[in-house]
């Protein structure tokens, strides 16, 4: 009884402690990554070979697999985001080195649609 109620002691103050940090990091005004200098001048295609090769270290370890085996799927996502990407959604990846929120968006759908995992 003893070490039960000392484990729900423990548990609660970890919770506590991983509650405050989200809050604070919720906060926090600097959420996203500083810009990318080296997108600056990326061509369409560059910025679809990084969503691939970003693709493949994300979806092997999301799914526990090969990164050879999510590699038709990871060319799937690239290819259809990015292509789907207006010149104004082009032009904010260059600009900060990351989707925008819309072509998120289209990154998501293209995410369903080759049948990888959303990384949340």
């Amino acid at each position: 009884m003893k070490m039960r109620r000392m484990g729900a002691v423990v548990l609660a103050g970890g919770l506590s402690i991983l509650a405050s940090v989200s809050a604070y990091a919720a906060s926090s005004s600097t959420t996203l990554p500083p810009p990318d200098p080296t997108a600056k001048n990326l061509t369409p295609y560059m910025i679809q070979l990084r969503a691939f090769d970003a693709c493949l270290i994300t979806q092997s370890q999301l799914m526990g697999t090969t990164r050879e085996a999510v590699h038709t799927p990871c060319s799937c996502y690239a290819k259809g985001t990015v292509g789907a990407m207006s010149k104004d959604e082009i032009q904010a990846f260059r600009d900060t080195g990351y989707f925008n929120d819309t072509a998120r968006q289209k990154g998501l759908q293209f995410i369903d649609q080759c049948k990888l995992k959303r990384p949340f």
